[in-house]
């Protein structure tokens, strides 16, 4: 055999049995080719949201630990609303900030003296404080969808390109009439290459999404005993208005 034969037969079975990640996604179905690029990009959507969250989180822990120092500093309160001013930084400071606008208001119309309207004043900030915590932890929340639908859809929709893959590799078999290993092991290694990556998008995901999860449970319950505190300071400063 011409040895420049040789030599394109030996590259041709190197070609073949190369079982690199690049080269098993080059060599795989379109349809296959598909499923990888939509779980390698889901994979890195997941990164970036998980990378943000979790400096966000640290972030607002950071900043509800100094609202706190400041709140329970036994400076006055009026002083700590102008200083943040209408653009509160985190959500424990836009808490504080709603109870103090509507505490404001009611006070510059003189009605906090009067026994009903104390009552009613009290319930609007239970209620401005309620809804101020439920849009912010829902801004935080954001995205998180994308955790949870990645890694209960992804492992599915890799073995969907695994089974395509090993459908593709059994026509070739059955095409050629050759079931030698050497055959069979790199349509099977592409089919296969397709569940890794679902794996790879789904167990970050899923492990992320239990930890963020929990760590916004906590701090939306350290908004809630927050907003219950200072609903009890105002109420009482209502009372000594008596």
């Amino acid at each position: 055999m011409d040895p420049v034969q040789t030599a394109q037969m030996a590259g041709t079975v190197a070609a073949t049995h190369d079982l690199s990640m690049i080269a098993l996604f080059m060599r795989a179905d379109i349809i296959v080719k598909f499923v990888m690029i939509a779980l390698m990009l889901a994979s890195v959507w997941c990164w970036a949201i998980i990378i943000d969250k979790i400096m966000r989180i640290r972030q607002l822990y950071a900043r509800a630990e100094q609202f706190e120092e400041s709140f329970w500093s036994g400076g006055s309160l009026e002083e700590l609303y102008d200083r943040i001013g209408a653009r509160p930084l985190d959500p424990m400071s836009a808490i504080f900030v709603a109870a103090m606008r509507e505490w404001r208001r009611s006070a510059a119309k003189g009605l906090s003296d009067k026994e009903q309207v104390r009552a009613s004043l009290a319930q609007r900030i239970d209620r401005v404080m309620h809804v101020t915590l439920g849009r912010e932890m829902e801004a935080l929340e954001r995205h998180l969808g994308v955790l949870a639908s990645t890694g209960s859809t992804a492992p599915f929709i890799g073995l969907f390109g695994t089974v395509w893959g090993i459908m593709n590799s059994f026509e070739s078999i059955a095409a050629t009439k050759n079931t030698s290993l050497a055959v069979v092991a790199p349509g099977i290694a592409e089919a296969l290459f397709a569940t890794a990556l679902g794996l790879v998008a789904a167990i970050p995901a899923v492990i992320a999404y239990n930890k963020i999860s929990n760590d916004l449970d906590r701090y939306s319950k350290r908004l809630e005993n927050f907003s219950g505190e200072f609903g009890a300071i105002l109420s009482r400063q209502l009372e000594e208005k008596v």
